[in-house]
């Protein structure tokens, strides 16, 4: 819901980062090209500041990776940085560890990765 002023319309701040986290998703999960294996280094548009490399064959810097990626990347980033399996694979870790508003746009957009409904269910 958008607030009001006396002359311009004043946008919530959730429906700017909702539609910014919109605009970076992938077509579909498919188009995640990133490395399964190796290093993996961010650009600095991505990571201003602490580690930029990643090793990808261990969890704690890929799941580091894949965070940032989807906190601060923008959409070829996301498709570049991430492959398709691992997101994944390591969803119902990776889906507490970034903002509600980013989680809930690529959980409504990819009905395929593991909810903590889907889950609580199995």
């Amino acid at each position: 819901m958008a607030v009001t002023s006396s002359r311009f319309p004043v946008p919530d701040a959730c429906e700017i980062l909702r539609a910014r986290y919109v605009r970076r998703l992938p077509a579909r999960l498919e188009d995640l090209q990133g490395p399964a294996h190796g290093m993996a280094d961010l650009p600095l548009h991505v990571v201003w500041s602490g580690r930029r490399s990643f090793d990808v064959d261990d969890l704690r810097p890929r799941t580091g990776l894949y965070r940032t990626a989807l906190a601060e990347g923008q959409q070829q980033d996301v498709v570049d940085f991430l492959n398709r399996d691992l997101p994944i694979a390591q969803w119902p870790v990776l889906r507490t560890l970034i903002s509600r508003l980013a989680r809930d746009v690529w959980e409504d957009a990819f009905p395929e990765l593991p909810t903590a409904r889907n889950a609580a269910a199995a």
